[in-house]
């Protein structure tokens, strides 16, 4: 198995108008992921934001791929898991609100036989985006307060 855990801070100090809600919002808009995700073509849900259901995630350069809704607790956490052949990519998205400000934790996992193949093509390359998207998807909220 690996693992890969980003988590960031965004103090209340600096980001006066972030909130849950918001943050809620852009996740579950995966339509519009591509604000924020700068390296995506394009993102479809298929049916509404529910484990179960699925969407298409088309990044830059490569072929679209299916990934799967496996869970969710509104306004707190969502998982999406892609297969790949001989592997699997669970991706996890969490928020807590603390005293200091909102607190993001991103967390990878690839698993099976051919992880080590998966983790070189794809999951590597998403780990090392996450910190720059989940600062763009910040200033996102940010703004649409404004």
């Amino acid at each position: 198995m690996w693992t890969r855990t980003h988590q960031k801070l965004y103090p209340k100090k600096l980001y006066p108008n972030l909130t849950k809600k918001r943050i809620w919002q852009l996740w579950t808009d995966i339509n519009h992921w591509p604000k924020w995700h700068h390296d995506l073509e394009y993102c479809t849900l298929v049916g509404p934001f529910e484990a179960g259901n699925y969407f298409m995630l088309k990044p830059k350069g490569v072929p679209a791929v299916k990934i799967e809704l496996t869970s969710i607790n509104t306004e707190q956490s969502f998982s999406d898991c892609t297969k790949f052949f001989g592997a699997r990519m669970v991706d996890t998205h969490a928020m807590e609100e603390t005293t200091e400000g909102l607190l993001l934790t991103n967390t990878m996992i690839v698993t099976g036989p051919l992880r080590w193949l998966w983790i070189k093509l794809v999951a590597q390359g998403v780990a090392n985006d996450i910190p720059a998207e989940m600062d763009a998807l910040v200033e996102l909220a940010e703004k649409a307060h404004e």
